[in-house]
Order: C-alpha cells, then sequence, then structure tokens
C-alpha cells in the first residue's frame, strides 16, 4: 500500500517572550502555502499537530497551550520604510482552526533576530557590534514595531543577563517599541476606544452580575479591561485557580464575547467561538501581595496593579506581549479601570504583577484635541533560537 512521502520545510523553533512557535521565511513554504488561504492553514496545523483531541500535540510542534502553538512567517518588506513583514497566526489546540486576527507581542521579540539570522535584513544595517534596529510591519495589524536587537560579532547575541517572570533561564535583552499601537481604522469602529468612552458598563445580568464597569480598548490587541472584584475575583489567582474550574472558563468566555459585541468585533455571541484570539479579557486589581507560580513572593510595594489575562479560553501563564502594550496604554490615561487600579493620575509607566511575577511596560500618551493618542508603548523580552534545520509534515498534509 502506498503512502505519501514526507516533505521538509525549512524552519526555526524559537522562544519570544514567554511564548514559543515555529518560524518560517514565506519563500520557504511550499508554493500553495505562500498565500493566504486553505493550503496555508492545512500546513501550519500539521505542523503543531491540530486539532488533537488528547490535547497534547504529540504529533507535531505544539506545545498544547495558548503560550505554545503559534507560527510565524517572515518576509522581506513590501514597504520602503521596513525591513521584514511579520504575519503571526496563532493554532487552535482541539480544532482546525488558526487565528489571524491579531498579534503576539511576545514572539515579536523573536522576528527581528530570526530576520537578521536568515538573511532578510540587510548586511549594511548590522554592526560587527552593538545594537541592530529592525523595523518590522506588523501584517495582522497593520502596525510598525521596531526591534533593538543585540549583535555580538556579526551574529546575533542571545545569551545574556536579562531576566524575565515566566520564563526559566536569562537570556538577551531585546527591546521594542509598538509605534502608534492603538487602532486607526478596520476593527472596533475606528478608534482607540471603539465605543468612545473610557469606561462603559457592560450588562452582565444573565451571568448574576448585573451591570459593571469595563475599559473596552485597541491598543496592542483589542482589550477588554474589567474590575476583578466585579466577577468575583482577586486579581492575584494562578492558573490553577481559573483553568481547572470549567464553571469558571465559561462564565469568563462569555463575559469576553458580551464585550466583543459591545467593541464591534462580532455581530452575533456565538461569533466569539470564532474568533479566539481577539478580543483579550483581563481583570485587574489594585496591587496585592502574592506567591508567583515560581513560588517567589510578589511585594504589593514593588508593582502598581495586578492583572490577569485569558488566551485562548485559557488564565496565560503569565502576560501577552500584545495585552501588556494595552495595559500600559490604558494605564497611561486617567479615568480607565487600568489607571484607576494603579492609583489613578498621569503615568508613562507602570509595573504589573502577573501569575508569573512582574512586568514593566510604558507607554506615552497625549489628549489632542479632545481625543487620547498614544505615539508608542515600550518593553522589553528576550528571545532565543531552540532548534533550526527543518520540520517535515506528509505531502498530503491538505
Amino acid at each position: 500500500m502506498n503512502f505519501a512521502a514526507q516533505i521538509k520545510i525549512a524552519a526555526s523553533y524559537m522562544r519570544g517572550g514567554t511564548s514559543k512557535g515555529v518560524f518560517f521565511r514565506l519563500q520557504d513554504l511550499p508554493a500553495p502555502a505562500q498565500q493566504p488561504g486553505a493550503a496555508r492553514d492545512a500546513l501550519l496545523l500539521r505542523v503543531i499537530g491540530s486539532p488533537d483531541p488528547y490535547g497534547k500535540h504529540t504529533d507535531g510542534m505544539g506545545g498544547a497551550t495558548s503560550s505554545t502553538s503559534k507560527t510565524v512567517i517572515v518576509s522581506a518588506s513590501s514597504r520602503a520604510d521596513h525591513d521584514v513583514d511579520y504575519l503571526f497566526g496563532q493554532v487552535a489546540i482541539d480544532k482546525a482552526f488558526i487565528d489571524w486576527s491579531g498579534n503576539c507581542g511576545n514572539l515579536t521579540a523573536a522576528v527581528g533576530a530570526f530576520a537578521i539570522s536568515n538573511g532578510l535584513v540587510a548586511a549594511a544595517k548590522i554592526p560587527q557590534n552593538g545594537i541592530c534596529t529592525v523595523r518590522i510591519w506588523q501584517a495582522n495589524i497593520g502596525k510598525t514595531i521596531i526591534a533593538h536587537v543585540p549583535i555580538s560579532h556579526g551574529e546575533v547575541q542571545e545569551t545574556g543577563d536579562f531576566e524575565l517572570d515566566g520564563v526559566t533561564f536569562p537570556a538577551a535583552e531585546v527591546q521594542l517599541e509598538f509605534l502608534d499601537p492603538a487602532a486607526e481604522d478596520g476593527e472596533g469602529g475606528g478608534a482607540m476606544f471603539p465605543t468612545g468612552r473610557l469606561v462603559d458598563q457592560l450588562d452582565l445580568t444573565e451571568l448574576g452580575l448585573g451591570l459593571i464597569p469595563a475599559t473596552l480598548i485597541n491598543a496592542g490587541i483589542p482589550t477588554i479591561f474589567v474590575n476583578a472584584a466585579d466577577i468575583g475575583y482577586q486579581g492575584t489567582e494562578l492558573q490553577g485557580a481559573i483553568n481547572d474550574n470549567p464553571q469558571t472558563l465559561t462564565l469568563l468566555e462569555t463575559i469576553r464575547a458580551i464585550g466583543a459585541m459591545k467593541m464591534g468585533l462580532i455581530s452575533e455571541r456565538d461569533q466569539a467561538a470564532t474568533r479566539q484570539h481577539t478580543p483579550k479579557l483581563a481583570f485587574v486589581a489594585p496591587a496585592q501581595s502574592y506567591q508567583a507560580s515560581s513560588g517567589k513572593t510578589v511585594d504589593a510595594t514593588r508593582i502598581d496593579l495586578n492583572v490577569r489575562a485569558m488566551s485562548m479560553g485559557k488564565l496565560h501563564h503569565a502576560m501577552m506581549g500584545t495585552a501588556a502594550v494595552a495595559i500600559g496604554t490604558a494605564a497611561a490615561i486617567p479615568g480607565t479601570l487600568v489607571n484607576a487600579a494603579a492609583g489613578g493620575g498621569e503615568r508613562v509607566a507602570v509595573t504589573f504583577g502577573h501569575p508569573s511575577g512582574t512586568l514593566r511596560v510604558g507607554a506615552e500618551a497625549a489628549l489632542i484635541d479632545g481625543q487620547w493618542a498614544v505615539t508608542k508603548a515600550m518593553m522589553s523580552r528576550s528571545a532565543r533560537v531552540l532548534m533550526e534545520g527543518f520540520v517535515r509534515v506528509p505531502a498530503n498534509y491538505d
């Protein structure tokens, strides 16, 4: 009996921030997968090992969590003022579905390094020693990101002493700038605050919670912020407290769907199931001490607020990079729930507690003609290659 042989495709398996994924150059993909569509999705699903009814990704490169079931496609930029175009795909674990609706801020930290190491950045831009500035066009959301990648002896410097909570070992620091991170057109009514208000009311009467305040923002990634106390939580929860309770997950997904409709991202509640990556749902609380998942104590005096965020239906083990941009942006704008949880007033940066520890993020915000604008958000991550060479998939993957 004859079966199709496997094909091999050049790829790198990389960690970026607190996520990891499979990175490809667009030109290395099979011709049918070089264009958006069913052939590309089928290939990437097979690479990751989805859909997997066992929820383990045993037969693929995925890690069976939202943070480790990701794919990235990078190409030389079609824009004269950018170095590379970066496309991100969030792969569902138990469904044959890839969500292309948003960015991954964590894997963004690895894009510049991947581009440099794979010949997608002009050699003249790469110093022998120093920092290589890579201008990235984030194709999912149509935004510019600048990565400052350390270079040693003409190659990407990956090792270092920068520590990132949620990542086991230190590495070299990669500074990221998310330029003009708020939405300008398209999703959510084309504004940073899609309803025109810093605080809205979500009707959660069906959930027994009545009306609760929410900040709905398009910055980094569309995000719904609610107060932890309003939904029965402290803001100090770790993954087990949320993810081990199916009723809790259903409640939080329902809140996310209601918020998505309020933002104009979906028109019917059930459409949220086909849009798992966006919007994000996060709950905030004033700074409180707690024990992080690593066992270390996070001291309330060393943070401005606590934040917990949902990703692909589960509480994230740390914080999504794009959600961190949303946190930094909202914190910089007096009147939002995030700003209030951080103590109010004008802020250019906040340090927040998440399940794995803490993270600092900054944003530059200004009120212009009665509308809030954010020029950029900044944070530091790290990245490194875990494995490189080829992935293999059956030739009849589609």
